[in-house]
């Protein structure tokens, strides 16, 4: 499944990413939080071995003697070294070489150089890649998948991920350096996450085979967690964290929602709250910086209210009522004094935030009814006005011309995705969208060689001009970018059976069979012509 997705633009990453590296500072920040998790492990294991006793000292398992279940009495000491010799026979001892030269197991030492700048090739991201962010899980296991996406060739590859604790909700991406790296000159690239952990983690995307975020904003102590969890906490989330928003004007701040039904305003500098806001009464769904307001934010949640207010002064709130619980909200970054709604009831409602009275949101200018199900995704076209695209449970994807608050649907779409989670337009190339859904896949659309795209939001020289539209871009497969098929559990079978590469031949249909009937009669009868011709 594909939660979430956020790109990266142009240049934004480090040409040659660097592979993580234990300093000893790093090791000394890794110990603090190792031993808060060793801490917490080791309280759970005591309750566990209290639960343990309990079960043992049952009256009615004595019989069973269980405190000797594991104890072994096959084999003598001798038979088991003996036995353990033979393992490791061939080794030529266990011995430790300060210098590689010096281990006779390193015999690859020519050519080490060449071998580095091969790597460095292969990792190597270029200016004119994109980075596209897929939150992604699978057999219960999260991470992000750090994806390349070469626009000349329509190319999309892993280059790397992290590993995640939690099932993840929402992406924000950053430039603005914190950890290790906050004191370093010029920008960087980081993602924030929010999971269903009450957490955020952020990462350094400039950084390969990271072992832990670069800075983790929340509680850290598991035992206070579980003591107010889902009570809403002036200085960090007790519950999931489902939305995230980064101020682009005032770059240290990250604006937070939770299933706490608190919003949290983080300070990156220190990691910090230095604020929450605890307006809605129930899990805020979504929150969103203005786009040209800095201190103005809106914020959605499932009590099916939208809020507006200044962060400077959080009791002057404007409210807006909705007909169901609020998925997603967008300021209309092309007029800043309206945004968009989405519920959960398939519709998509757009306000404008200056019809207020006594803190009383106005009607909305319209309803627009997107979808059959929840829509579960929204995202606006950052240069083309009127352009709007939402993505929903019922599995489509569709593009409206929203100009002159007369909605329209241009087209629908399913991109075989499943339910649409994520829908998200590229900053540099604003006619590719990225879309993520419930069967795991991620597609990249090019919109621009679309038709009905093309003749509603293009001018006379677009539309007098056709083109083949593109096919969606999706991630590269192992088999597409491996030869070694030792790691295909179905080549290695096809292999053992002596048929690897050999095409399935498709069984004939009855047709066919008196097909072939026929020409095998038309060949015996002119075997026979021919031989009576030859006598």
């Amino acid at each position: 499944m594909i939660s979430a997705l956020a790109w990266v633009r142009k240049g934004a990453a480090a040409e040659k990413p660097t592979t993580y590296e234990m300093t000893e500072e790093e090791y000394t920040r890794i110990q603090g939080i190792a031993a808060l998790e060793i801490e917490d492990a080791k309280k759970e294991l005591k309750e566990k071995s209290k639960l343990d006793d309990e079960i043992l000292n049952d009256p009615a398992l004595k019989d069973f003697d269980l405190d000797k279940y594991d104890d072994s009495d096959h084999g003598s000491d001798q038979e088991e070294a003996e036995g353990s010799a033979h393992v490791f026979s061939k080794i030529k001892g266990l011995s430790y070489y300060k210098e590689g030269e010096e281990d006779p197991y390193i015999t690859f030492k020519d050519g080490e150089e060449d071998l580095e700048e091969d790597e460095a090739d292969e990792v190597r991201i270029f200016g004119s890649d994109n980075l596209l962010l897929v939150a992604k899980t699978e057999d219960d296991i999260s991470n992000i998948e750090v994806c390349v996406f070469e626009g000349e060739s329509d190319n999309l590859f892993v280059h790397h991920d992290f590993m995640l604790p939690a099932f993840p909700l929402a992406l924000e991406w950053l430039d603005y350096r914190v950890g290790r790296k906050a004191q370093e000159p010029g920008g960087g690239s980081y993602v924030a996450v929010a999971t269903f952990e009450p957490r955020i983690e952020i990462w350094d995307l400039d950084t390969m085979d990271g072992m832990y975020p670069d800075l983790v904003l929340g509680c850290m102590d598991k035992k206070q967690l579980r003591k107010c969890r889902g009570k809403p906490h002036a200085e960090f989330h007790t519950d999931a964290v489902m939305s995230l928003s980064w101020n682009k004007n005032v770059r240290n701040l990250l604006a937070s929602s939770s299933a706490d039904t608190t919003v949290k305003l983080w300070d990156l500098n220190t990691g910090k709250c230095v604020q929450s806001y605890d307006h809605h009464k129930d899990k805020v769904q979504a929150v969103q910086w203005h786009p040209t307001e800095p201190s103005v934010m809106l914020t959605g949640g499932y009590d099916q209210r939208v809020a507006a207010f200044d962060s400077r002064a959080p009791n002057a709130i404007s409210w807006w009522t909705m007909d169901a619980d609020v998925e997603s909200i967008l300021w209309d970054i092309h007029s800043p004094s309206h945004f968009f709604v989405a519920t959960e009831a398939g519709t998509v409602r757009y306000f404008d935030i200056r019809n207020v009275t006594n803190g009383q949101g106005a009607a909305p200018i319209y309803t627009l009814v997107a979808h059959d199900e929840a829509v579960s995704a929204m995202d606006q076209h950052p240069t083309v006005r009127g352009l709007l695209v939402t993505g929903s449970a019922d599995e489509t994807v569709k593009v409206w011309d929203v100009r002159e608050h007369r909605p329209s649907m241009v087209i629908s779409r399913n991109l075989d995705v499943g339910s649409v989670f994520a829908a998200r337009f590229c900053p540099d190339e604003p006619m590719l969208m990225a879309v993520g859904g419930s069967n795991g896949e991620s597609r990249i659309w090019d919109m621009s060689t679309n038709a009905d795209v093309r003749s509603t939001f293009g001018d006379a020289t677009v539309r007098a001009v056709p083109v083949a539209e593109k096919p969606l871009v999706g991630l590269q497969k192992d088999e597409d970018v491996d030869d070694d098929e030792d790691d295909n559990p179905d080549a290695v079978i096809a292999e053992m059976h002596g048929d690897v590469m050999q095409p399935l031949e498709a069984k004939p249909s009855d047709d066919d069979d008196e097909e072939d009937d026929d020409d095998d009669d038309d060949d015996e009868e002119e075997d026979a012509a021919m031989a009576s011709d030859s006598e």
